[in-house]
C-alpha cells in the first residue's frame, strides 16, 4: 500500500559567493507522520503465532537494543518454532496494590498473575510486560507470571492491626481467570481468603471459569460482598476469536452471565474496549443480549492506545483489516484531541469530540431503554473480620 510522502524544496548547495549555483538531488520522500502505515512493526510468521491476538513482538522500551529477524536470501534464516505458554513462579513480598486515580472507582486491587494467555490485542496492561524486560507483544501473551503465595499473602495483609477493608477489585491488569488458572487455582484460594474475612470483592473477567467459583461468591454475594464484571467486546464469534483468541467464546459469555445472575451474583456487562468502525456498530445489541442474560448494570471504555499497544493495534488492523486501518486510527485520534491517547483523568476512558460524545450517548440510552438499573451495587464493609487464629487470645470485648 502506496505510503503518502511530503514534497520536500529544493536548496542550492553551499558554494562560494558569485559561483553559480547547483542543485542536488531531491532526497527520498518523507512519509508524513500522520500515516498510520509508516512504522509497521515486524509482523511475526502466521504459523509461529497460530492461536495468539498479537501479530508482533517487538522490543521492550527499556531495552538497549533492538532486534530482527531478515532472511538474506541464501535460506540462512533458521525456523523459529511457535510461541507457546511459558509460566514463571514469581514471589512478590505484598499483593494489594494500592492507587489514587481519581477516575477509578477502587482504591485497591490484587492481580494473580502477570500477562494474560487470552491474547486481547488491545490490552491496555501490555506495556507492563517491559518492566520484566519482555514485549508487550506476543510475550505478553505467551511468557506469563503466577503468583502461588497470593492467598497467603493476602492473610497476612489483611491481619494487619491497621488494615481498612474497602471493596478489593481483581481482574483489573490481566484476567484473573485466564486457561492458567485452571492449573493454579490460585484465583480460588484468594476468594477463599476474602470469604473467610468477609471481605467485600469485585472482579472483571471475561472468563468461564468463573462459574467455578460460584460456591464462593454466591454465599459472599448474599451479604453483599462480590459482584462480577464480564467484559462482552462482540458478539461476533469470528471477530472475537481475531480479537481476543483464547478468551470465552460471546455465547458462553452470555451462559456465564446467566449463571452467576442466576445464583444471585450482582453482574455488570462491560462493553470494552468500544473499537470504531470495528465493533461500534454493537453497542445496542451487545446490551440488549446481556440484558436478556442477567446483567443489570452497565458500562463502557473506549479504545486506549498507552504506549506500546497503538504499534500493536496498528499491525493488527493491518493484518486483519488494511482497508480499515486509516479510517480506525483517524477516528481515535478525533477522540483523544488529534493524538493517539490523552491519558487526561476523566477523559482516557471515554475520549472527547463528537465521536466519543456520541458513543457516549448512544450508549446512554440504549441502557436506559433496554432497562439497566443506573444505581451501581455498592459493597459492604462493615462485617469484615479477622478470623482468629489458632493459640490466638479472644477479644474481651
Amino acid at each position: 500500500m502506496a505510503a503518502m510522502a511530503t514534497k520536500l524544496a529544493l536548496r542550492p548547495s553551499a558554494q562560494p559567493s558569485g559561483a553559480r549555483a547547483r542543485r542536488e538531488p531531491a532526497a527520498a520522500p518523507r512519509v508524513a507522520p500522520e500515516d498510520p502505515l509508516a512504522f509497521v512493526g515486524h509482523q511475526i510468521d502466521p504459523e509461529r503465532r497460530r492461536g495468539r491476538g498479537a501479530v508482533s513482538n517487538p522490543a521492550p522500551r527499556y531495552e538497549p537494543t533492538r532486534r530482527e529477524a531478515e532472511d538474506d536470501g541464501w535460506g540462512s534464516l533458521e525456523e523459529e518454532p511457535p510461541f507457546k505458554t511459558e509460566v514463571t513462579i514469581e514471589k512478590p513480598r505484598t499483593v494489594i496494590t494500592r492507587n489514587d486515580s481519581p477516575d477509578i472507582s477502587f482504591d485497591r486491587s490484587l492481580n494473580p498473575y502477570r500477562g494474560c494467555e487470552h491474547g486481547c490485542v488491545y490490552c491496555f496492561a501490555r506495556p507492563t510486560h517491559a518492566y520484566m524486560g519482555l514485549s508487550p507483544g506476543l510475550d505478553f501473551e505467551s511468557k506469563l507470571f503466577a503468583k502461588p503465595d497470593a492467598a497467603a499473602l493476602l492473610e497476612k495483609e489483611l491481619s494487619a492491626p491497621g488494615y481498612v477493608p474497602r471493596t478489593l477489585a481483581i481482574g483489573t491488569n490481566t484476567d484473573p481467570y485466564q486457561p492458567i488458572e485452571r492449573k493454579f487455582r490460585i484465583m480460588r484460594g484468594v476468594l477463599e481468603v476474602l470469604a473467610r474475612f468477609d471481605h467485600p470483592v469485585g472482579i472483571v473477567t471475561k472468563s468461564a471459569l468463573v462459574e467455578r467459583d460460584i460456591d464462593i461468591l454466591a454465599p459472599m454475594a448474599a451479604k453483599g460482598l462480590a459482584k462480577v464484571a464480564i467484559s462482552v467486546t462482540t458478539l461476533d464469534a469470528k471477530l472475537a476469536r481475531t480479537m481476543e483468541p483464547r478468551a470465552a467464546t460471546p455465547a458462553k459469555r452470555l451462559q456465564t452471565i446467566r449463571a452467576l445472575a442466576g445464583a444471585g451474583i450482582p453482574v455488570t456487562v462491560l462493553v470494552a474496549p468500544i473499537i470504531p468502525a470495528i465493533n461500534d456498530a454493537e453497542i445496542e445489541e451487545i446490551l440488549a443480549a446481556t440484558h436478556a442474560a442477567g446483567a443489570r448494570e452497565a458500562g463502557y471504555v473506549l479504545l486506549r492506545l498507552p504506549l506500546e499497544v497503538r504499534d500493536l493495534v496498528r499491525d493488527w488492523l493491518v493484518t486483519h483489516y488494511p482497508d480499515k486501518v486509516r479510517h480506525v486510527l483517524s477516528l481515535v485520534r478525533s477522540t483523544r484531541g488529534g493524538k493517539d491517547y490523552d491519558s487526561s483523568w476523566g477523559q482516557r476512558m471515554v475520549g472527547s469530540g463528537p465521536y466519543a460524545w456520541m458513543i457516549g450517548r448512544r450508549f446512554e440510552m440504549a441502557a436506559e431503554r433496554i432497562g439497566f438499573d443506573k444505581k451501581r451495587t455498592r459493597l459492604r464493609t462493615d462485617l469484615f473480620r479477622r478470623p482468629t487464629r489458632p493459640g490466638e487470645q479472644l477479644s474481651l470485648f
